[in-house]
C-alpha cells in the first residue's frame, strides 16, 4: 500500500470514527481509575474490540489487556498505551467531561493514548479484514504505568513474546497539533529511588568534638554524594542525585542520634544506570566513615531510560511524515521524566514518539497538573501515525532504503 493510499484510507475511516473516539476519551476522562485498579476501563476496551470482531485477552489482575490482529505469518509488531489514570484532582472546571472521581485524574494523557490505540486497533482489524495485514500486530492496553509495574506484569505474562518491534507514544503539550517528537537514543530518564538513614551517638551542640555530628554529616552527605557523582561519571550520561526529603533532631541545643534524606536519582545512560547503586553505596560510606557515623542506604529501582532504536525511529518518522505530511516529524529533547516503556527496549527494538497535543498559538496546559487537557484533534493524529507506523514495520522488515522505497 502506497503512502497516498494510506492516508486517504485513514481519512475515510477518521471521519467515520473520530466523533466516536472523542466520546470514548471523554468517558475515560471522566472515569479515571489508578494504577492496578483500571477495571471498568478494561472493560470498557475489551467491549469495543470484541464488537470489532476481535479477541481479546484480559490480564490476570482483571486491568490491562492484550489483543492480537491479523495472522501469526511474517513480522509481529506491538503497539502499547498505558491505561491508568494519577492521584491528581481534576482542577478543570470548564468542560462537561471532568473527573467524577475525587481525587482522580487523567492529568497524563493516558486516556488519549488509550483512546489512539483503540482507534487504530478498528483502523487495523479493517486493513486484517481485507488481507491487507501482512504480519500481526499486538496491542498492549498496559495498566499501571504511573506505579512501576505495570511493563514487567505484561512481560511476565507473555506480551512481548514472538513480537520483533515495539512502538509507543506519549502525549507531549510542548508541541502543536499535527506533529510528532522524535530522537533517537535516550528520549526518556532512568528514574529511582534513594533513601539515606544515619545513626550516631548523639550528644550536647556545646561539645561536638566528644561525638559524631550527625548533623553536620548528613549535610555533608546531601551536598557531596550529588557533587562526586559529577566528578565521577561522564557527565553525557546526565546522573542526576536530587534530594527531596531531610529530617533530623527535634531540640536546637542536642545533636541527634539518627536522621533520614530522600530522593530521586535521574539517567539517561543505560550502563551509567546500572552502575548508579553501587557508585552512590561506596560514596556514601566514604563520606559517613570520615565523621564517625553510620549510615545505610535503601536503593528502589524504578525504571532504565527509555532508549530509542535508530532503525524504528526511521521507521516512525517515515510513517509519520506520509500519514500527516512534511514537516510533521520535529526534534524533541531528552526528559528527565521516568517512562516504564523502557522495560520493553530493554528486550526488543522499538521507538517512543511525543505526541503534539498542543492546539497551535494556544495554551500549554503541562501534564501531571490537574488543569492539564488536550486538543482533542491529536487523537485523530495519533491513530494517522501508529496505524502507518504498525503499517510501515510490517510492510518492510529490511534495510532503510527499502522502507523509503516501498511507500515512495
Amino acid at each position: 500500500m502506497r503512502g497516498r493510499e494510506l492516508r486517504g484510507e485513514l481519512d475515510a475511516f477518521l471521519a467515520e470514527t473520530e466523533q466516536e473516539l472523542v466520546a470514548f476519551r471523554r468517558d475515560l476522562h471522566m472515569h479515571p481509575e489508578l494504577a492496578f485498579a483500571e477495571y471498568r476501563t478494561t472493560q470498557r476496551i475489551a467491549e469495543r474490540l470484541t464488537a470489532a470482531g476481535l479477541t481479546p485477552s484480559v490480564l490476570p489482575r482483571g486491568t490491562g489487556l492484550i489483543c492480537d490482529v491479523g495472522s501469526g505469518d511474517g513480522p509481529t509488531v506491538a503497539l502499547r498505551a498505558d491505561i491508568d489514570a494519577l492521584p491528581l484532582q481534576d482542577e478543570k472546571d470548564h468542560v462537561s467531561y471532568r473527573s467524577t472521581v475525587a481525587g482522580s485524574c487523567h492529568a497524563c494523557g493516558h486516556d488519549v493514548h488509550t483512546t489512539i490505540l483503540l482507534g487504530t486497533s478498528l483502523f487495523l482489524a479493517q486493513q486484517a479484514a481485507a488481507g491487507l495485514l501482512p504480519g500481526r500486530v499486538r496491542l498492549i492496553f498496559q495498566p499501571a504505568e504511573e506505579l512501576p509495574g505495570g511493563a514487567l506484569e505484561v512481560m511476565a505474562q507473555g506480551g512481548i513474546s514472538g513480537v520483533d518491534r515495539i512502538f509507543g507514544l506519549h502525549c507531549d503539550p510542548r508541541v502543536d497539533v499535527g506533529q510528532v517528537g522524535l530522537r533517537s537514543g535516550p528520549i526518556t530518564s532512568a528514574c529511582d529511588k534513594i533513601v539515606v538513614r544515619v545513626s550516631g551517638p548523639g550528644g550536647h551542640t556545646a561539645r561536638p568534638h566528644l561525638t559524631a555530628d550527625l548533623v553536620f554529616a548528613l549535610a555533608k552527605i546531601l551536598t557531596e554524594l550529588p557533587a562526586a557523582l559529577s566528578r565521577r561519571v561522564d557527565p553525557r550520561s546526565s546522573l542526576s542525585l536530587v534530594w527531596g526529603r531531610v529530617e533530623a533532631g527535634s531540640a536546637a541545643n542536642a545533636i541527634p542520634d539518627d536522621g533520614v534524606a530522600a530522593g530521586t536519582v535521574r539517567c539517561l545512560d543505560e550502563n551509567a544506570w546500572h552502575a548508579a547503586p553501587d557508585l552512590i553505596k561506596s560514596l556514601l560510606e566514604s563520606v559517613a566513615s570520615a565523621y564517625g557515623i553510620e549510615a545505610t542506604m535503601d536503593y528502589t529501582r524504578g525504571v532504565p531510560p527509555v532508549v530509542n532504536d535508530e532503525v524504528s525511529v526511521e521507521m516512525l518518522a517515515e510513517a509519520a511524515e506520509r500519514a500527516l505530511g512534511a514537516g510533521a516529524v520535529v526534534p524533541t529533547q531528552q526528559s528527565l521524566g521516568g517512562e516504564d516503556f523502557a522495560w520493553y527496549l530493554e528486550s526488543i527494538p522499538g521507538a517512543f514518539a511525543r505526541l503534539g497535543t498542543r492546539s497551535p498559538d494556544g495554551v500549554t496546559y503541562d501534564i501531571h497538573q490537574g488543569t492539564f487537557d488536550v486538543d482533542e484533534k491529536a487523537i485523530g493524529m495519533g491513530v494517522r501515525v501508529m496505524a502507518a507506523t504498525a503499517l510501515t514495520a510490517l510492510w518492510e522488515v529490511g534495510p532503510l532504503d527499502s522502507i523509503t522505497s516501498a511507500l515512495a
